[in-house]
């Protein structure tokens, strides 16, 4: 886990850049655009998914799950109980966010064809959810946390050798 502001910003990056990836692949499969759309069309979606989803995660919703969760959590010294909940906190987060994100996008790509405002939202919002969150607490959070380790090891052996 990032224990200084650089760390934090990086762990964030890496764990931004592999949600992302992963969510707009999910959304892209699910409403059929794979072939549909160009290949610019798709960077394009998720460089600005990233930028957006970076930002949320440093300034947003970061800052407040962490709140959340040093509020509410009772043994602090359980490491699997911190990230499970940073993890719930932080997915619940980003998915409100991004859902409206991806609400804006469907809405200026086709319109909601028959569909209210508040319905198509928190039918994206589930859609995500159930997706988002199986995907952070077992294949990306593990992978980050695991690269992140793995990182920081290698700069503490660096700054050893170098000293």
């Amino acid at each position: 886990m990032p224990t200084t502001k650089k760390e934090n910003f990086y762990f964030g990056m890496m764990m931004c850049v592999g949600m992302v990836i992963m969510m707009t692949t999910y959304n892209l499969i699910t409403n059929g655009l794979i072939g549909n759309i160009s290949l610019a069309a798709v960077l394009t979606q998720f460089v600005l998914g990233f930028m957006i989803a970076f930002l949320l995660e440093l300034f947003v919703v970061g800052p407040a799950a962490k709140k959340i969760v040093f509020s509410i959590t009772r043994n602090k010294s359980s490491k699997i109980i911190m990230i499970v909940a940073m993890a719930f906190f932080m997915v619940i987060g980003m998915v409100t966010f991004m859902s409206m994100y991806g609400l804006a996008s469907s809405y200026f790509a086709d319109g909601l064809p028959g569909e209210s405002l508040l319905g198509s939202y928190f039918s994206i919002f589930i859609k995500n959810f159930v997706f988002a969150l199986p995907l952070q607490l077992l294949i990306i959070g593990p992978i980050v946390r695991f690269l992140f380790g793995k990182l920081k090891a290698n700069r503490m052996n660096e700054s050893l050798t170098t000293v």
